[in-house]
């Protein structure tokens, strides 16, 4: 193998003072095939990717002789290769190789000068001006420890228990201290499967000070303090340092005596534990101070700390907007729109005739005589609890009516507005008949609601209180109880015939005379519609709803009469003719008869049923058969709004009261006896 030194120019963009570099490299050529390796020899600290330039291989000339290859006869000392685009100027050869081409009978020329490279000269001239004494010369020599102990790093391990702050978890952390500059990196060690990612750098190399307050300013460790600057700049210009360093205060870092196992250091505000370290770590404090105890320090168990916070509290509210929308925007870098409640949206919103809005009708309290025949109708809809108020217009009032307040979720009054809880908005529980509301500072008594509030509200009786016939029974119960004779001697003189029907204007003064205050119109109005003594007649007879359901079936082209039959036999082994209702109810359903649930729920109803309650199917089954004893035409009934539970038509006036049921569920005739004996 052939070696040969040569050298190559390489242009320096945007370099001040110089254009060029000078990169030397070594050239081994390959006698036994040819080939050609180009190597630069590796410069420490040099900055410059170093190593193979040119791999081992044939290498061809520049056009237009690219079909031949270098060979030996190219390779001198003077001589001028290009291999692939660069110029490689051959300045010397080794002994081997002077004598090898000698042999040849090839002249060997004396070695040839390599030109200085300008960036090295610069930084000789730079380290010979920076070894000239200055005034002041503040600088310390770290030269010394940094050619001792380059490339020593002591290893410690450790943990930062974060469990007190929400979500926290103990980080265990691998520390490096350089003994080169005395500077610490400390990495974050992610057990795998951890579900975070990979290498977190808790603290990037660099000195760690003792005492941590605040974030420094920049330039807080510069060891000059500069009083006044002469010129604009300080290349040519001239300023003044002060030797007495006034202001500054002395920091201190971390160096190789704070650390130790079980012992504790500060990393900005974190305290971080030493459990641990690797072997060399410990050699170097056993030969440097003469330990030999290290004894790993106790770490403690990940699950010994369950720390659950809630979020972190709001600034105040602003007025800005409304509440939710400043705290999502609060909760969040990016502003998004607040969080709604779909699932309540959803199961409360318009459905067919459902609307799912109560309605009442209120009057305004207020000094101003004008405003006693006001009228206002209060929305509330249940799907987002929003309220709106309209105005209905009267003739010659001299107000024109129409949307007095517009849809929205209103406060109650008396709440600290520019606050950081969130308010409380009027709810569902807030309107029955008798409650007075004050609505953006109007002042509203409701006086009476629509059949379809007061029916979805007896229908929901578990959610508002004043619909519930069972606890307004409980309620009159334990207060008629040391009384009850009273009652029943004033109830005869209103009525001395017994006829047992009490108009509603007395008997709601008899009850809020005994009640007082603990009975509301809401609930006396719950009362007399639970005992009116009103008969309603049945709008539908058998016959009748016989024919809407087979118009229903002719509609969808139902003709599945023999396996619905088959249902009935397989739910029913032994034959008896005979299934519960909800049987017959999920048959119906499962076998997809084109008719809505209310329109089975009713023709379940007429169905005949034997002395246990159980629902005769062979005479539903005729009921559904077209066939057998075909009915008469019927024109198509809306089915929805005729048997829908919430749509039922009833008398919407409060007539008189059935007072001997009233009388009779309160059930206190046997607590009258046993009190006589």
């Amino acid at each position: 193998v052939l070696c040969f030194e040569a050298f190559f120019q390489e242009t320096a963009q945007e370099r001040q003072g110089y254009s060029y570099h000078i990169r030397k490299v070594k050239i081994f050529l390959f006698m036994e095939d040819g080939t050609v390796q180009v190597l630069e020899p590796t410069v420490d600290n040099s900055g410059i990717p170093q190593g193979t330039l040119i791999s081992r291989q044939r290498i061809p000339y520049p056009p237009p002789r690219e079909k031949d290859f270098y060979d030996i006869l190219d390779f001198n000392i003077g001589k001028e290769v290009d291999l692939y685009g660069r110029v490689y100027k051959i300045t010397n050869c080794d002994r081997y190789t002077r004598h090898f081409l000698n042999r040849l009978g090839i002249h060997v020329p004396d070695p040839v000068p390599v030109p200085p490279d300008p960036y090295t000269e610069q930084r000789a001239k730079d380290k010979r001006s920076g070894m000239l004494p200055k005034k002041p010369n503040r600088n310390i020599d770290t030269l010394g420890q940094f050619l001792e102990f380059d490339r020593k790093v002591l290893r410690f391990y450790g943990y930062w228990d974060d469990r007190q702050s929400q979500y926290g978890i103990l980080h265990d952390l691998e520390i490096h201290y350089y003994l080169a500059d005395d500077t610490i990196e400390i990495k974050e060690i992610i057990p795998p499967n951890a579900g975070r990612d990979y290498g977190f750098m808790f603290l990037h190399r660099s000195k760690l000070p003792k005492k941590y307050q605040e974030l420094p300013s920049p330039g807080y460790d510069d060891a000059h303090t500069v009083l006044n600057v002469l010129t604009t700049g300080f290349l040519k210009g001239r300023y003044l340092v002060d030797p007495l360093n006034c202001g500054q205060h002395p920091i201190e870092y971390y160096t190789d005596r704070d650390l130790a196992i079980g012992g504790a250091i500060n990393v900005f505000g974190r305290k971080v534990v030493i459990t641990d370290c690797d072997p060399f770590t410990k050699e170097y404090y056993r030969k440097k101070c003469g330990l030999e105890d290290f004894a790993p320090h106790e770490r403690p168990i990940q699950e010994q700390i369950i720390v659950k916070r809630g979020p972190p509290p709001l600034p105040p509210y602003n007025g800005y907007g409304t509440y939710e929308d400043s705290a999502a925007n609060c909760r969040n870098i990016i502003p998004v729109p607040p969080h709604r409640d779909f699932r309540k949206f959803l199961s409360k919103d318009r459905q067919g005739l459902d609307s799912y809005i109560l309605r009442f009708e209120a009057e305004l309290i207020s000094k101003i005589p004008a405003d006693k025949n006001r009228r206002f109708i209060i929305s509330y809809y249940l799907c987002d609890d929003t309220v709106s108020v309209f105005e209905n217009p009267l003739h010659n009032s001299g107000f024109i009516g129409g949307e007095f307040i517009k849809r929205t979720k209103i406060p109650k009054p008396g709440q600290e507005v520019f606050s950081s809880d969130p308010p409380k908005y009027f709810e569902q529980e807030d309107f029955f008949i008798g409650n007075v509301l004050i609505l953006c500072g109007f002042e509203f008594i409701l006086v009476s609601a629509d059949e379809y509030a007061l029916r979805y509200m007896e229908v929901h009786c578990d959610e508002f209180p004043a619909s519930n016939i069972l606890l307004i029974m409980k309620k009159i119960r334990e207060v008629l109880k040391p009384i009850y004779k009273q009652f029943v001697c004033e109830y005869l003189k209103i009525d001395p015939e017994q006829i047992g029907t009490v108009c509603y204007t007395k008997v709601s003064k008899i009850l809020k005379e005994v009640m007082g205050k603990n009975i509301t119109d809401h609930e006396l109005i719950t009362l007399a519609r639970h005992y009116n003594a009103r008969c309603i007649k049945e709008m539908y007879t058998k016959d009748s709803l016989r024919g809407i359901v087979h118009v229903e079936l002719k509609r969808f082209l139902f003709n599945a009469m023999e396996r619905l039959h088959e249902s009935f036999l397989l739910k029913d082994p032994e034959r008896t003719g005979f299934v519960p209702r909800h049987t017959a109810y999920a048959i119906c359903r499962g076998a997809k008869l084109p008719i809505d649930k209310e329109l089975l729920e009713a023709v379940l109803d007429k169905i005949c049923k034997n002395e246990a309650g159980l629902l005769d199917y062979r005479d539903l089954l005729g009921f559904f058969d077209i066939n057998q004893s075909p009915p008469c035409p019927t024109e198509p009934t809306n089915t929805q709004a005729a048997f829908s539970f919430l749509a039922k038509k009833t008398d919407n006036r409060i007539g008189p009261v059935d007072f001997q049921a009233f009388l009779k569920n309160l059930d206190l005739e046997k607590h009258i006896k046993e009190q006589n004996g």
